[in-house]
């Protein structure tokens, strides 16, 4: 059975906590919470398809079927809609479906 397993680790700062998102075989769909400037900075440099800041419905619940590709990088871009058609392209170009929640 596959499912996806979340882990939980202290941090001592944004950037290792890039380092050991980044650090994976796999890049399918990540999620952030944080103010507008660590958003933006979370959007540059992490390795996922799909991507949420400040999600309210969760952060990684994947993408919104008929609004978003749903292709990942890495290992996670060999099948499903990136593995051809009209995404094939985009899964070598690092395309990125990015959903900002604008906080109140």
């Amino acid at each position: 059975m596959i499912l996806p397993i979340v882990m939980i680790a202290p941090i001592a700062d944004l950037q290792q906590g890039m380092r050991i998102a980044n650090d994976v075989d796999y890049g399918l769909t990540a999620g952030f919470y944080g103010n507008k400037e660590e958003s933006e900075w979370f959007f540059e440099n992490i390795e996922a398809g799909v991507v949420y800041a400040n999600r309210p419905q969760g952060s990684t619940t994947g993408a919104w079927p008929g609004y978003q590709p749903f292709g990942g990088w890495k290992g996670s871009g060999s099948a499903g809609k990136n593995g051809g058609g009209a995404y094939y392209l985009p899964l070598y170009m690092h395309e990125q479906s990015q959903t900002r929640v604008k906080r109140a």
